[in-house]
């Protein structure tokens, strides 16, 4: 089974916390855990000491034994300096499409025609 480490929402409607937790990848969101390794306020100031509580030498430990951490925990770890941040890079879909090359390329002919 594979383990991944994610939180887990709290709180009330429009109200969340959320628990940094290891668990099983089949399992709910906000279901059975392994271990709680920290949890996560989004409601406080960046600069707060308690937005953020994380348990780094455990989560350490989970990683070693082969569990992925969920994006935004990713980030959390990567902040720490435990793991290396992701980068997406995908230049392809970055290129202009077929119609934008198309009028960018009229442009620039009607760019020469005026100049000429």
């Amino acid at each position: 089974m594979s383990l991944k480490i994610r939180l887990s929402r709290g709180g009330t409607k429009k109200r969340p916390h959320y628990a940094i937790v290891v668990t099983e990848s089949r399992s709910p969101r906000d279901g059975r855990f392994i271990e709680q390794l920290g949890f996560y306020n989004p409601l406080l100031p960046k600069d707060h000491a308690d937005r953020l509580r994380f348990d780094l030498e455990k989560a350490k430990a989970w990683i070693g034994k082969g569990a992925t951490p969920s994006d935004r925990v990713h980030r959390f770890l990567s902040d720490a300096g435990v793991l290396k941040p992701i980068t997406h890079h995908s230049p392809e879909k970055m290129k202009p499409k077929k119609k934008a090359q198309e009028r960018a390329a009229a442009a620039a002919k009607a760019a020469a025609a005026a100049q000429a």
